[in-house]
């Protein structure tokens, strides 16, 4: 079992579903793989705050993830599953037959111990990365490049993952997780299953206090504020606001924001389902 249900011995307990860790086996991270991270507070570089509900939170350190896997036809052993306070996923710690170590997103199934790799000639087994046009047609893949060498781009997040639905030419489709079918070029690499942590969707944090610990600060609702503030602001007593929109006035429920000219529409076959 993956969350767990609190007892209610506090009301912030109460509605509190918390993730069980059942999966991650070090609590300390590879001190060669972390960066300071800096926080802002949702200042610029002058001191003005330019993005609005950001501020304190717990320290963290960055955890450096390889997303480009670009060590060929190298072995390497998982040696831990770890939790990143930077992301949804766990990262697990791999160390190369040559004795390098390098965090990569663990997919859902992966073991402490178990053999990967990346290249071309490989089988495409969990774990192990290879380039779009060499992976099964059906196989579910995640950590999907864009353009090719750049690193993963799609189906980082946790419980993620897209599916190969056939081959174009030079290109691959994809069924990506937003039910969009795009196509992606064969030449991009992947890597085979689903991300891991699929049930971070059911956790609950329970309590406003936990949002602060993630450096989250409560947000401002635009009917809540006076018309020079928002386009929804204003009115005697509680006034509805209108048509939802956002403070520069583009309606929010369904309006196109796309841009008509974008070079990438001719690579997406369907759009997603609402």
């Amino acid at each position: 079992m993956a969350v767990k249900k609190l007892r209610p011995t506090t009301p912030g307990q109460r509605f509190r579903v918390a993730p069980s860790f059942a999966d991650v086996t070090a609590s300390k991270p590879e001190k060669s793989l972390t960066e300071v991270l800096k926080k802002t507070g949702g200042r610029n570089d002058s001191g003005r705050r330019t993005m609005r509900y950001i501020g304190g939170g717990h320290k963290r350190k960055y955890r450096i993830i390889d997303f480009k896997r670009e060590k060929l036809d190298v072995v390497a052993e998982v040696l831990t599953i770890e939790y990143d306070p930077n992301r949804s996923a766990r990262i697990a710690l791999v160390q190369y037959a040559d004795g390098e170590k390098r965090y990569i997103l663990a997919p859902q199934g992966l073991t402490v111990g178990q053999k990967i790799q990346s290249g071309t000639d490989i089988a495409p087994e969990v774990g192990n990365c290879l380039p779009l046009q060499v992976i099964p047609v059906g196989t579910i893949i995640h950590a999907i490049e864009l353009t090719p060498g750049k690193g993963a781009a799609m189906a980082r997040s946790a419980g993620t993952y897209a599916q190969i639905l056939g081959r174009e030419g030079k290109y691959v489709i994809l069924k990506m997780p937003s039910s969009e079918t795009r196509m992606v070029l064969g030449t991009c690499r992947a890597t085979v299953g689903s991300v891991s942590n699929p049930d971070h969707m059911n956790e609950s944090k329970g309590k406003a206090g936990r949002s602060r610990w993630l450096g989250i600060r409560p947000r401002v609702r635009g009917v809540a504020m006076n018309p020079i503030d928002h386009p929804m602001g204003g009115g005697e007593g509680r006034a509805s606001g209108g048509h939802p929109r956002s403070r520069n006035g583009l309606l929010a429920k369904g309006k196109k924001t796309r841009t008509p000219q974008k070079a990438s529409n001719k690579l997406i076959i369907s759009r997603r389902k609402k």
